[in-house]
């Protein structure tokens, strides 16, 4: 599941996902997304991931997907994790984003504070 976050404001948008994200969910944050492309072309996004996350195929395929169509969108992209495992990927995909002109940055739960200021920035 998800919630969007309430600091969320204008084009920067913060959302949180617990447990398993399944394809109606991934439906429903894309829409918000593409709503929030509609007002203001270049969006800013910052995702809080809990401790036991998971995404059906079906959902992660319409993300990859919908990511790779929205690309000229996307300003930054934080990632506020522990996991160590997603960390190592965050920092490989980082280097892809950056050739497609995306600013994307891991940061781990305590530094939310700062995530939130790099995102807003």
């Amino acid at each position: 599941m998800y919630m969007i976050l309430p600091r969320s404001q204008g084009p920067v948008m913060g959302v949180e996902i617990s447990g398993k994200l399944d394809i109606d969910q991934e439906r429903n944050l894309i829409a918000v997304a593409e709503k929030l492309i509609k007002e203001h072309d270049k969006i800013n996004v910052l995702v809080v991931l809990g401790d036991h996350v998971g995404v059906s195929f079906e959902a992660a395929a319409a993300d990859i997907k919908w990511v790779l169509t929205h690309m000229s969108h996307l300003n930054k992209i934080g990632i506020v994790t522990d996991s160590k495992l997603l960390t190592a990927l965050i920092a490989v995909d980082a280097t892809f984003a950056k050739l497609a002109g995306i600013q994307e940055k891991h940061f781990d739960k305590n530094e939310i504070e700062t995530a939130w200021h790099w995102i807003e920035s």
